[in-house]
């Protein structure tokens, strides 16, 4: 299964630059790839900016590191309802009020790192136990249309959204 295999409709079309910054790959291979290259980086950053805000009312690392975690459990459910045919339509989530809500610099980066570890192995899982017919199909979340497959490339496109921010802001 192929990022330019996707059709527009598969998704919303605000989600397009987490889809562009995939590429041409396989989603399993990418969902590990890019979950072992996260790791290397995260690892890489100094313990002094783990707090850093490049400007007020920004999120932490750390902070972004929770938000990730949170939407990748986020996208893995609404994977798993869409797999399973269920055709309720599922509300959106504000991801601002979930980083609010919790208080990430009482953890280490290290045990956020573990935790998005668990999160992203148990997604990798859950999209290997797709058939290819499960991937295709469509199901309603913040009233737009998703296939499961769009929602495996859109996980991988929001880490390495973020991975990208975090370069370019906080190193």
């Amino acid at each position: 299964m192929n990022s330019s295999t996707l059709q527009p409709t598969e998704y919303a079309s605000y989600y397009s630059p987490y889809i562009k910054a995939v590429g041409e790959v396989n989603l399993i291979e990418e969902l590990e790839r890019s979950l072992t290259t996260f790791e290397e980086f995260l690892n890489q950053i100094p313990l002094e900016k783990h707090e850093f805000r490049y400007a007020e009312g920004k999120w932490t690392i750390k902070d972004i590191v929770q938000h990730l975690i949170d939407t990748e459990r986020v996208f893995a459910y609404r994977s798993l309802r869409f797999a399973r045919k269920d055709q309720t339509p599922l509300h959106g989530f504000d991801e601002n009020e979930y980083v609010e809500a919790t208080d990430a610099s009482k953890r280490t980066l290290a045990n956020l790192l573990e935790e998005y570890k668990s999160v992203r192995w148990s997604t990798v899982h859950l999209f290997k136990s797709f058939t290819e017919e499960e991937l295709m199909h469509i199901g309603i979340a913040s009233t737009n249309s998703f296939s499961v497959r769009a929602i495996g490339f859109i996980a991988v496109g929001h880490q390495k959204h973020h991975q990208r921010i975090f370069t370019e802001r906080y190193l």
